[in-house]
This record gives C-alpha cells, sequence and structure tokens, in this order.
C-alpha cells in the first residue's frame, strides 16, 4: 500500500540529497584510497633500498641493520611503515575531501537561503 503513495517533494528532495551524499562519500574514500596506496608504494621503496641487503645501499647507509636483522625483521619493519604511510594518507585525504565538501555545501545553502 505505501508503494502506491505518491511522495511529497521534501521526501524527494531528501532522497535526493541522501543519494548525493553518499556519491560524494564514495568518490572521498575513493581519492582516500588512491593516494593512501601511492603513499604506500613509495614508503616501501624508501624502506627497502636501506633495509634490504643489498650491496649498494645497505652497506654505506645502515650497516648495523645488515649484520643484525633477519629478513623478518627486515619485512616487518616495510610492512609497518607501508601500513602507516596507507593509512596516514588515506585519512589526510578523506578529511580534506570531507572539509572541502562541507564548505561547498556551506556556501550552496548560503546562496539558497
Amino acid at each position: 500500500m505505501a508503494k502506491n503513495v505518491a511522495q511529497s517533494p521534501l521526501e524527494r528532495k531528501g532522497l535526493a540529497s541522501l543519494d548525493q551524499k553518499l556519491a560524494m562519500a564514495k568518490r572521498c574514500s575513493h581519492e582516500g584510497v588512491v593516494a593512501g596506496a601511492k603513499a604506500a608504494v613509495i614508503a616501501t621503496i624508501a624502506t627497502a633500498i636501506p633495509t634490504v641487503k643489498s650491496p649498494l645501499a645497505s652497506a654505506r647507509m645502515l650497516p648495523w641493520a645488515r649484520a643484525n636483522l633477519n629478513h623478518t625483521a627486515q619485512a616487518l619493519i616495510i610492512s609497518t611503515v607501508a601500513g602507516a604511510a596507507y593509512f596516514i594518507v588515506a585519512d589526510k585525504t578523506v578529511l580534506a575531501s570531507a572539509r572541502r565538501n562541507s564548505f561547498k555545501q556551506g556556501s550552496l545553502s548560503n546562496m539558497e537561503a
């Protein structure tokens, strides 16, 4: 019975607004994921070069790490740095996106009033 009842303009506007907010949230989270993945890749490379036992960088940069850390410890350091970079950058990107969108919403509300 409720399906046959026409929705009021306020209900339609509310649903459209909800869909718009949902789409915006998905876009913000996608931007955060992409930025976090890029940061994780860069952090992995930057951490792996001096940590992994390569004759070029490791011997000159971190001789202590080369001599005293086994492969498991090196992998743990690399993955911890990559994970931290991902979450920090993704969080900052999502928050910046939300802040930018909230300012847009505020300016649109002021224009309509």
